[in-house]
């Protein structure tokens, strides 16, 4: 995993629009940075209604909040409208970036083994570097949790 005090790594990925978003297009702000493996799971779809649902407190504490998956843009798309999420959600079908953050590898599900995104999210500073490292997030208050942290 990358640690507290790493610069995050940069990166442009399509958002579910099919625009390119950077990291650094943020510069200046926290970012929440928070991988989940696939779109419209439940899961996924609680993790992602939670910083839904304490959206305006993000934009409070000027938080951005960036979700990255593999699920190619069209995915997004459907999911965002369907849950009404008024975040980005990046495709990451390669994998490339979640790699870049420890956030991708083999799984196993179902006695299947595959490669897909961890669960993990970061807290990325104003100066680009990483305040805070959540792994194997449990979806369930995570946005609370992130928010109680920035207050510190």
């Amino acid at each position: 995993m990358l640690s507290v005090g790493d610069t995050a790594p940069d990166f442009e990925l399509l958002d579910q629009h099919g625009d390119p978003i950077s990291l650094s297009d943020y510069r200046g702000q926290h970012v929440v940075v928070y991988f989940y493996p696939r779109a419209d799971t439940p899961g996924c779809t609680k993790e992602a209604c939670g910083f839904r649902d304490a959206w305006d407190e993000f934009g409070e504490r000027d938080v951005a909040v960036l979700g990255i998956s593999d699920d190619p843009v069209s995915d997004l798309d459907s999911f965002a409208e369907k849950y009404d999420l008024p975040f980005s959600l990046l495709s990451d079908e390669d994998g490339s970036v979640s790699s870049e953050y420890d956030s991708y590898g083999e799984k196993n599900m179902f006695g299947k083994t595959f490669d897909g995104v961890f669960r993990n999210t970061y807290l990325v500073g104003p100066d680009g570097t990483i305040e805070r490292v959540y792994e194997g997030v449990s979806p369930e208050g995570h946005a609370e949790e992130i928010l109680s942290d920035i207050d510190d």
